[in-house]
């Protein structure tokens, strides 16, 4: 699976938000400033080339559907980000993010409570 660029990666987004759509649908749905919709056409039809979409021409539109799933997109660079800049150490990740104050005990506290739940 190939990595996104940060736009591709937010098409895709938009794309898994919504099962779908047509670049005008898809287009209406992004914040202002709003890329021109040609370069949303090319993004899409480029993630196509790479097998994250597959498109249905249906008059003079085209359909996107996703061929990937968000999350297995998530596994496989969440992976490969915590094991280049975290040393494959999940503990250093959060250790990090709490130490820039990203993330509260608060939240800490609710991750610990997820993590205990899933446990057999």
């Amino acid at each position: 699976m190939e990595k996104l660029s940060q736009q591709e990666e937010e098409a895709m987004q938009l794309v898994w938000q919504n099962k779908g759509g047509f670049i005008k649908d898809l287009l209406n749905l992004l914040p202002e400033p709003k890329v021109p919709y040609t370069t949303l056409a090319s993004t899409l039809k480029n993630l196509e080339k790479k097998k994250y979409l597959k498109s249905t021409k249906l008059g003079n539109s085209y359909h996107y559907k996703p061929l990937i799933r968000e999350n297995d997109y998530k596994k496989a660079f969440m992976g490969d980000f915590v094991s280049d800049y975290f040393k494959n150490s999940y503990k250093d990740l959060v250790s990090f993010f709490a130490k820039e104050e990203k993330i509260s005990p608060k939240e800490l506290k609710e991750i610990l409570e997820m993590i205990n739940k899933q446990k057999p």
